[in-house]
This record gives C-alpha cells, sequence and structure tokens, in this order.
C-alpha cells in the first residue's frame, strides 16, 4: 500500500539538526533548575556503557554511541543489527539531546541537565546469581540469573520474570530501562526493573520449575530485590499466574513473615492469591486503546492517509501468546479484521479475516497455529503483508534496516518490546508511517499490575464497599424523579414508572471489579495519548511519537528528582 504525503510537511527529519536554541518560551520549568549531583553505594553497579557524546559537548540530534565497555555480551552489536540496550539508549539519547538543546538557552540549566540525564541513563542495580539445581533424574547443573534495578526515583521497582535460554545481562538492563520509561509514561509510580533466568522452560518438569523459582525468589530476597515497597516482580516471556503464586508464596512464608502487605512483592497472581479482575488480558487491551487513541485522531489519520476509525481495517499479528491473543480477541471485537498471524513455526493468512476464537481453540487443541483449517498457510515475511496495521508482538528486533523498506502497513503498533531497530525506525519516518512505540502501547500490563498492587495494600477488592451502595443510590434517585413528576401531574393520571434503561441496569446491577480496572485502563491510555501528542506538537516532532513518548517520560523522572532533591 502506497503511504499518502499530504502530511508530510508535519514529518521532521529526525537525523536534520535541531534549531539550536528552542525558544525559551517552550522551555519546561524544571529545565531551567539547578541541583546536586546524586552518589550511593551499590550492591552491584552496572559496568559503563555506550557512553554519549552528548554528555561530553553539544552535539547533534542523535545519540553518538561510544565503545561499549562491559563485559559479556556486547550490547552495540553493529549498526546494521544492534543489541536491545543499544537500541534503548539510542532512543533515549534522541530525547535527551532534543531536552538539551531545549535547555541551551537557560542560564545554569545545561550542567545540571546533563548529570541528571547520565544518571537516568544508568542502570542503578545489577544483582546476578547462580545456584544449584538437581534435576529430577538426580542430575546437577547451575542455574544463572539476573535482577535489574534501573531507576530508584520512585519505589518500589517494577518489572517481570521472564524465563528464556538467551537471557543475559544486557537483555535485562534494556528490558529494565523501558519499564522506566513506560511507567513514566503512563504515570505509574514506579522505577522500572526487570528479572531474567537462563533455562528453556520447555525442557524442565512442572516441579523442576517451581524449584527454580522458589530459589530465585529466595536469592533476590537475601539482597532486597523483592518487596512491595522495594521491588515488585510481574509475569514475562514464559512465566505466568502459578510461577508468581510461587513467588508471593516464598516470599510471604520466609522474608516476608511479619509484612502484612507482604502478597503485595508480586503481581500477575491468581484471583485466589490476591491477583485482579482484568490482569490476565491486560496488555492486549491496552494495545486496543492505544490504537483507538491514534486512529481516532483525524490529524494523525490526515497524515497518514488512512480514514480514521477502527471497523473495517485490517491488522496483521506476529506472535499469538498472551499478548497477541488478546489484542486479536479485543481488536476483532470492535470491527477490525485479522487477515494473516504468525509464530514461531508456521503462519496462516486469510484475506476476509480469521477469527480469534477458533484459532485460540484449535491452537490449544494441536498446539500450533499451523494447519487452522480456514485459513491458508503463509510462506512469506508476514512483516511485508498489505495490510492497515502490522502488530508485532512477539520478540524484539523484528523490524530491521533490511526489511523496513518492504513493510505495507500505514500502522505499526509495538506490541512486543523493542520490535524496531533504530534504523528501521528513521525509514518508517521518511516513508510517513505511523508507529506506536513500545514504551506506551504495551503498557496496559503495568497499569493494571499497579491496580493489583493498591489492591493487595488495601486488602479489599475494587468494588466491595461501594458496589451495593451505589446500586441503591441509583435505585432511590429514579424513585425520586417518578414522585416527583407524579406529585406535579397528579396520580389521577397514573403512575408515571421511571426505569433505568438496560445499559444503565447493567452498568449499576452487573459491575464487578473487572469494569472498573478496565475503566481505569482506559482511562490512564487516553490521558497518556494526549500527552505524547501535546510533546510531539512542542517539539515540532510530526508522526515521531517514540521520541515524544521518551521526552514525556524524561520530562517526568526529571521533575521527580528537582522536586524531590538528593540525600547527597
Amino acid at each position: 500500500m502506497g503511504s499518502d504525503t499530504s502530511g508530510s510537511a508535519l514529518l521532521r527529519d529526525p537525523r536534520a539538526p535541531i534549531p539550536d536554541p528552542i525558544a525559551a518560551s517552550t522551555l519546561p520549568g524544571w529545565l531551567c533548575c539547578t541541583s546536586s549531583s546524586r552518589t550511593g553505594a551499590q550492591l552491584v553497579h552496572s559496568q559503563p556503557c555506550q557512553v554519549f557524546a552528548w554528555l561530553r559537548g553539544r552535539g547533534g540530534a542523535g545519540a553518538v554511541l561510544g565503545q561499549c565497555r562491559a563485559g559479556g555480551s556486547l550490547a552495540g552489536g553493529s549498526p546494521d543489527a544492534p543489541g536491545l540496550l543499544a537500541m534503548v539508549e539510542t532512543f533515549y539519547g534522541r530525547a535527551a539531546s532534543l531536552a538539551l538543546q531545549s535547555a541551551a538557552g537557560r542560564p545554569g540549566g545545561l550542567p545540571w541537565l546533563r548529570g541528571l540525564l547520565e544518571t537516568i541513563r544508568s542502570c542503578s542495580y545489577v544483582l546476578e546469581v547462580a545456584f544449584p539445581l538437581r534435576r529430577d533424574g538426580g542430575t546437577w547443573e547451575v542455574v544463572q540469573g539476573w535482577r535489574a534495578q534501573h531507576s530508584q526515583h520512585h519505589l518500589p521497582c517494577k518489572g517481570g520474570v521472564r524465563f528464556s535460554s538467551s537471557i543475559g545481562v544486557d537483555e535485562v538492563k534494556a528490558l529494565a530501562a523501558l519499564m522506566t520509561y513506560k511507567c513514566a509514561v503512563v504515570d505509574v509510580p514506579f522505577g522500572g526493573a526487570v528479572a531474567g533466568v537462563r533455562i528453556d522452560p520447555r525442557k524442565y518438569s512442572e516441579h523442576e520449575l517451581e524449584k527454580i523459582t522458589r530459589r530465585f525468589t529466595i536469592e533476590m530476597a537475601k539482597k532486597g530485590f523483592i518487596g512491595p515497597g522495594i521491588d515488585v516482580l510481574a509475569p514475562d516471556v514464559s512465566t505466568g499466574e502459578r510461577e508468581m503464586c510461587w513467588i508471593a508464596d516464598t516470599y510471604t512464608y520466609t522474608m516476608g513473615y511479619r509484612d502484612i502487605n507482604a502478597l503485595a512483592c508480586v503481581t500477575g497472581k491468581s484471583i485466589s492469591q490476591g491477583g485482579v479482575q482484568g490482569r490476565h488480558s491486560a496488555t492486549g487491551r491496552g494495545v486496543l486503546h492505544g490504537i483507538e487513541n491514534y486512529i481516532n485522531n483525524t490529524h494523525y489519520m490526515d497524515c497518514i492517509g488512512m480514514s480514521p476509525g477502527l471497523p473495517g481495517k485490517t491488522f496483521v499479528l506476529q506472535g499469538f501468546g498472551k499478548v497477541g491473543l488478546h489484542t486479536m480477541m479485543y481488536l476483532h471485537q470492535f470491527g477490525a479484521r485479522c487477515i494473516c498471524v504468525g509464530e514461531t513455526d508456521g503462519a496462516i493468512y486469510n484475506p476476509s479475516g480469521i477469527n480469534p476464537k477458533e484459532l485460540e481453540d484449535y491452537e490449544r487443541g494441536h498446539g500450533t497455529i499451523v494447519g487452522f483449517p480456514k485459513a491458508e498457510p503463509y510462506e512469506g515475511s508476514i512483516l511485508e503483508v498489505p495490510c492497515d496495521i502490522l502488530i508485532p508482538a512477539a520478540i524484539e528486533k523484528q523490524l530491521t534496516r533490511e526489511n523496513a523498506p518492504r513493510v505495507q502497513a500505514k500502522i505499526i503498533v509495538e506490541a512486543a518490546n523493542g520490535p524496531t531497530t533504530p534504523a528501521a525506525h528513521d525509514i518508517f519516518l521518511q516513508r510517513n508511517i505511523l508507529v506506536i512505540p513500545d514504551v506506551y502501547v504495551n503498557a496496559g500490563g503495568v497499569t493494571v499490575s499497579f491496580f493489583e498492587w493498591l489492591k493487595n495494600l488495601n486488602h479489599v477488592s475494587y468494588g466491595r464497599l461501594s458496589f451495593q451502595y451505589e446500586w441503591e443510590s441509583s435505585h432511590h434517585l429514579l424513585q425520586s424523579v417518578q414522585h416527583s413528576l407524579e406529585r406535579c401531574f397528579g396520580k389521577a393520571r397514573g403512575e408515571i414508572p421511571i426505569l433505568p434503561s438496560p445499559e444503565l441496569q447493567a452498568r449499576v446491577s452487573g459491575a464487578s471489579e473487572r469494569d472498573i480496572v478496565y475503566a481505569g485502563l482506559a482511562y490512564t491510555m487516553e490521558q497518556s495519548a494526549k500527552q505524547i501528542m501535546n510533546v510531539a506538537a512542542r517539539y515540532n516532532l510530526g508522526l515521531d511519537q517514540r521520541t515524544a513518548a521518551y521526552l514525556c517520560a524524561l520530562e517526568k523522572v526529571l521533575t521527580v528528582y528537582n522536586e524531590a532533591g538528593f540525600t547527597y
């Protein structure tokens, strides 16, 4: 599909120099403040990696990355195949350089800002553990894991636990940084953190996975890397309710046995263990709201030459896991049509649409989407299928310099973390393709995790104290209106029944915790989208919503540091 160039005048080349300085009237207030630098002891400090040139002197709009000095795997990779950490820091560098350009016209603001931007960029703490595991067959092996706390500007830290045979410290640090920015974008008062355990969970029994999970929890607890007020864990790749319940149980009956709020050490639990209704599908529902906020915006749709509204739009989905499945279900429910789904073992295609419930049932019965009878096998790259919306919901670095010129979607929705490399992002901007970034659109999970954390601290489910009262209040209100009308017109004309509409009846009598959670999620995604769009307009970023989202996060974190001050 060709892209309409009607909005090209609004598109800024991200590699072009920024006018310097930007008018002082556009500067946020915190950019002109000064403060002392922050220091502190660390258990295991992250190694210096990819130092930004703009912290040593004034540079262009982009970040110039130095050589990685960290041990282990290459954080930077090559320009054509960067590591996830290099990608995150490149995107951060672009936003940070704009903040520096904005502060250049304010006396005293630049030195302070440079130091704080480096503070925000750096990963604060990294815990690395290795412990023995006795397999069911009697053999022994060593399991390695990490927990990275990227930022403690707000406590507790928050982030998932993933099991993967390819996980490493650099990926953990990158994902923790994304969590910091993601929480800031959606106004969730957490710092970012992520844990990774280097195993292939398919090669371990349930008993072995339980031992690994509980031992990893103990190791984190011994070093202060888990707790309801310190660091809160959540599900991620290859982990779910089962693992979260093991973590909660282990912490509650060991290090947290005196803490009445111990269950709040982890979110994504089952309902019986303190979970919240709606958490399982929260990320997918957040993706829906993220798409809605942009696709219903006439300004952005005019820029890419697409008509507003979700009904009738076609989409392609890469990844049919928890996020992909629920994203597909919600988009189908709201009128969009999925024409192609891809997984690691194959892809299926049907231009007339694929029913998500039928595909889910087939996948559960067969263990794969391949062979689904109501779609044809697809042999090519699903990322290049002509569609309105492309949704990478699998793993990182799927859209690269090599395949970005062949992408035929008009909107790319990053339901996965880090699916687009910086080079691909620049190509999409040049081609007038709207990218809804990961730091915003897949934040539904952490938003509802925040609601679960609050529920655990309050020790009462949402609505339990108010549902019956609200129903009785609505009933009395309708009765009052009825009695007033009868007094006005007289009962001689008969009763004037005032009855609730079916919609009101369902709302007041059928409301649940899930309804409250969904309403809070929708409001959060709407307000966050407005903030990102406002920042994009203020910095004249056009379709570059990623840089706008990073700037939005930076402004909020900088505001916290400026207003809270520093201990030393």
